[in-house]
């Protein structure tokens, strides 16, 4: 596998680098490094988003067909890298990076004309309505039920943990709507508006005290059946191409290392507590170095499964590899920042959000403010997206074929 740029691509890496310059602007940056969820909030994340899809870089993982920017899979890796060196907001990945795929891959024509284009104009807010009350790691025991009716399905059921239900306007969701037979093989994909009747949206607050998901209701709520995608009994197919995507359809290693390097600027101002700065503590560098070395052995696996991106092969069961090793670190570094602050990282401020004119007084910084909650929030990384067990089984069976 070879690592180094070619000329082309270094110029490409140098003008994602001047427009990162010239147009991320600090209260974007301060409001994502403030955020202590996975989601940062709608008004810095679509902000940013309309920022890039006035350049016209916002769908850079879409065919160009559908509006997408035709790059490589080398120059979707070097956007996604500099964005997150520069401390850029993550892009609002239910639309951009879930559900468009599967509509430009497993679509109909009319959806595509009818969805894609208001995703990149962010008239659109989509939240994926997959777990449920008895149906999280085990997704295919899910029982909400569509029922044909004429040209509609009939809805009843709820959904859990729905990121960003309250902000949503549209979710997209599997529904059982067959129970004969093998459980995946009655499962299917539909598209649906939250303001449609019977809908009912829920707050779950965190340990973090964040409201970032939710329990969505389904009370014989009416959706059009042309906003099914795929075949009827294919949502499980479709499900397992979106986890794909969610698991390592993104990098994760340049965002951790940039979060390392935030925390060693912040201990070579934190006191020791015996005369010197934490950073030249040899405790700390030995851990800081562990944790370093670790992201550039997850950077190099992200790497080579993009090299077979690139060669033309699916992802595929790498990304389980990938979202357990970044998982992993992502707690370890959210905890190094709790110990690097000490007392001011435990500061646990309900009001949200933590930037902005209304933002709660922090104790000593803006980052030590954000520690505490970030660490608690991070403790889903392990859960969401398949639990580090449903991904140690997915390893073992086809990557290791045990």
């Amino acid at each position: 596998m070879d690592i180094d740029l070619s000329s082309q691509e270094i110029a490409f890496r140098d003008e994602v680098r001047a427009f990162l310059r010239d147009n991320l602007p600090d209260r974007i940056k301060r409001g994502a490094a403030s955020s202590p969820t996975v989601f940062v909030e709608p008004d810095v994340g679509q902000d940013w988003n309309a920022i890039l899809a006035d350049m016209g870089w916002l769908g850079y993982q879409w065919p160009e067909e559908y509006g997408g920017t035709g790059w490589t899979s080398t120059q979707r890796y070097i956007f996604e890298k500099e964005c997150a060196l520069a401390g850029a907001p993550n892009l609002t990945v239910l639309g951009l990076k879930l559900v468009a795929p599967v509509i430009f891959n497993f679509g109909t024509e009319e959806q595509r004309r009818e969805y894609l284009p208001r995703i990149l104009s962010g008239q659109d807010y989509w939240c994926q309505g997959f777990s449920e009350p008895n149906a999280g790691s085990d997704l295919a025991s899910l029982s909400c039920r569509a029922v044909r009716d004429g040209d509609d399905y009939v809805i009843s059921g709820s959904k859990i943990w729905t990121t960003h239900a309250h902000f949503a306007n549209r979710m997209f969701l599997l529904v059982r709507t067959n129970t004969d037979g093998r459980k995946q093989a009655g499962i299917s994909f539909l598209l649906m508006d939250l303001d449609d009747p019977g809908v009912q949206i829920r707050p779950i607050v965190t340990l973090a005290g964040d409201h970032e998901v939710n329990q969505v209701f389904l009370e014989n709520v009416r959706v059009p059946a042309a906003n099914l995608v795929g075949e009827e009994g294919q949502g499980w197919t479709i499900a397992k191409f979106l986890l794909e995507n969610e698991r390592g359809g993104s990098c994760h290693a340049p965002k951790l290392a940039y979060d390392i390097e935030q925390v060693m600027i912040a201990a070579a101002e934190q006191p020791d507590g015996r005369g010197g700065k934490l950073s030249d503590d040899r405790d700390w560098q030995r851990r800081v170095a562990k944790l370093r070395l670790e992201v550039d052995a997850l950077e190099m696996i992200e790497l080579k499964i993009l090299a077979e991106i690139a060669n033309g092969r699916e992802p595929g069961p790498q990304t389980s590899l990938t979202k357990m090793i970044a998982s992993n670190l992502r707690q370890d570094i959210d905890l190094l920042a709790v110990d690097l602050y000490g007392p001011a990282g435990l500061q646990l401020p309900n009001a949200r959000p933590l930037y902005g004119e209304n933002a709660p007084d922090p104790l000593c910084s803006p980052d030590a403010q954000v520690a505490s909650a970030r660490y608690l929030n991070s403790r889903a990384w392990t859960i969401f997206g398949g639990t580090n067990e449903v991904q140690s089984t997915i390893i073992a069976k086809t990557v290791l074929g045990l």
